[in-house]
């Protein structure tokens, strides 16, 4: 019986290991157990309040012995994750929402990532919290985090991102290389969970297939059953089928993937469907040579100059769409997380492609802010984003 509770991943890894051999792993308790009752072995124990679960690093014998006990559910093997960083011009109509005075204000987005430079001057006084799970301090030494905030939410006289007015919450839960487990990005899930954010970002992913039933995937479900949208990246693995990987793979959370200027999908994009059959991604964004913020001291992507830099991966799309809900959730706050996603999938363009590429198609900010009616004839953007992310969210006539 104690067998079934364990995930195959993990019993893959066992039948090649020893009994001493340790292994990192998350451990799913019944629901009304307290986490006082919880049973726990091994080293470094962690303990999740998002969902019933604690990650540790135990030997192939204790796992089993957790596995027996009746307070136990599941034992997930602890998977790598990693920036979906590859190496974005197409216009979603974002400075259309903007000259409605919707520019993310009050809303708060949690990326969950690198960390964040905090010195960047386009982040100035919209940095409300940061939180460093990796032991490295919350300052991002890699830049992809950095990067990744400024498409969500940066404001500067050159680039400015997609919901400039929005607050940012920042979880560093990936090292300097760009790499973590899935139990640090659970760990910063529920950090942010306790800001009282409304939009969480998660530009990471691990290798697919997956159907949605890893630890990252479930943490992410139980995110948007707590009122927070998650979007999530499909992954770089594409073009071939069934390359989405967790949390790209989670049922409740916006999976992005990624496009080019020329509204077609971009060659590495994570393409569906998942292990269980369901359509993955969602929507795609524009995730091709993005210019956006560079952390003091780094050179993730091709570095313009001191401030920017330029990369592509389906990272740089799902901020995109993080700063399009905050977008939403200014304008309509009393949206759910379904009914925002919905929105979006609702109102994308559809590029004719293949439903596991595209999704329901490319996202629009204006089209989702205007729901069902028509759309009004595009006004020029507001002067000082000519040079902004124009590259970004240049409108379309």
């Amino acid at each position: 019986m104690s067998s079934i509770k364990i995930a195959a991943g993990l019993a893959n890894a066992m039948s090649s290991s020893t009994a001493h051999n340790e292994h990192r792993v998350i451990v799913r308790y019944r629901a009304d157990l307290t986490i006082a009752a919880r049973p726990l072995a091994g080293k470094s124990p962690q303990q999740f309040s998002l969902i019933p679960a604690a990650a540790m690093r135990v030997t192939s014998d204790e796992i089993q012995h957790l596995a027996a006990s009746t307070d136990v559910e599941r034992v997930w093997l602890d998977l790598p994750v990693h920036t979906c960083l590859d190496v974005s011009a197409p216009s979603i109509h974002a400075p259309q929402v903007w000259q409605s005075s919707y520019t993310g204000h009050g809303v708060g987005i949690a990326v969950v990532d690198t960390g964040i430079d905090p010195g960047h001057p386009d982040f100035a006084g919209r940095v409300a919290a940061m939180e460093d799970f990796t032991g490295e301090g919350p300052h991002d030494n890699h830049g992809h985090g950095t990067h990744v905030a400024g498409i969500a939410a940066g404001d500067g006289t050159r680039y400015r991102g997609v919901a400039p007015g929005a607050s940012l919450y920042v979880a560093k839960v990936l090292h300097s290389d760009g790499s973590g487990y899935m139990s640090e990005v659970i760990a910063g899930l529920d950090w942010a969970i306790q800001q009282d954010v409304r939009v969480i970002n998660l530009s990471l992913g691990g290798v697919g297939p997956c159907d949605g039933t890893d630890a990252l995937s479930t943490a992410c479900d139980a995110a948007v059953d707590h009122g927070v949208l998650v979007c999530v990246a499909a992954g770089n693995f594409g073009p071939g089928a069934s390359t989405v990987g967790p949390p790209g793979c989670a049922r409740r959370p916006l999976t992005v993937g990624a496009c080019t200027s020329q509204e077609e999908i971009a060659h590495f994009s994570a393409r569906g469907p998942t292990a269980d059959g369901r359509v993955k991604p969602d929507v795609l964004l524009p995730g091709v040579d993005i210019v956006s913020c560079r952390a003091q001291g780094t050179s993730m992507g091709s570095p313009i100059d001191a401030l920017y830099t330029r990369a592509s991966g389906t990272s740089m799309a799902t901020p995109h769409a993080s700063g399009l809900i905050a977008l939403l959730l200014q304008a309509f706050p009393e949206l759910s997380p379904d009914q925002v996603k919905q929105r979006i999938m609702d109102t994308a363009k559809d590029l004719g492609l293949e439903a596991n590429a595209q999704g329901e198609g490319r996202a629009d900010a204006y089209q989702a802010y205007v729901g069902t009616m028509p759309p009004s004839e595009p006004s020029p953007p507001p002067s000082g984003c000519l040079l902004s992310l124009v590259q970004l969210l240049r409108l379309q006539h």
